[in-house]
């Protein structure tokens, strides 16, 4: 795994490139129902979110995982803002690389 890189005064840590990700990996990353609340609400974000804006009944340390497994398996993409980390949902990609795949699991 490379490590952050830096784009003017951003951090973004590394992300998988779509086409090495495997139906598999996502699936893995989905069994999760802490991992599959934090895609829907990103799915129905309008914007980036930072970690701490989605509501979770686990510890920071435990949150901060299960946006690492998601980033790490290609659903999310993730930067720095100041110290906050930003999240988005790869939505445009997985769906090409798995379609109805997003929809199917926030059931829209």
């Amino acid at each position: 795994m490379t490590v952050a890189r830096r784009t003017g005064r951003e951090r973004v840590p590394p992300h998988p490139d779509i086409r090495t990700i495997t139906l598999q990996q996502v699936l893995e990353a989905l069994v999760d129902p802490v991992r599959r609340h934090i895609v829907s609400e990103l799915y129905r974000a309008r914007e980036d979110v930072s970690c701490g804006t989605i509501e979770l009944p686990v510890s920071k340390s435990t949150a901060t995982h299960h946006f690492n497994v998601l980033r790490e398996a290609g659903l999310i993409r993730q930067h720095y803002v100041g110290t906050s980390r930003m999240n988005a949902l790869r939505r445009d990609e997985i769906d090409e690389a798995f379609p109805g795949l997003l929809q199917a699991l926030v059931g829209r």
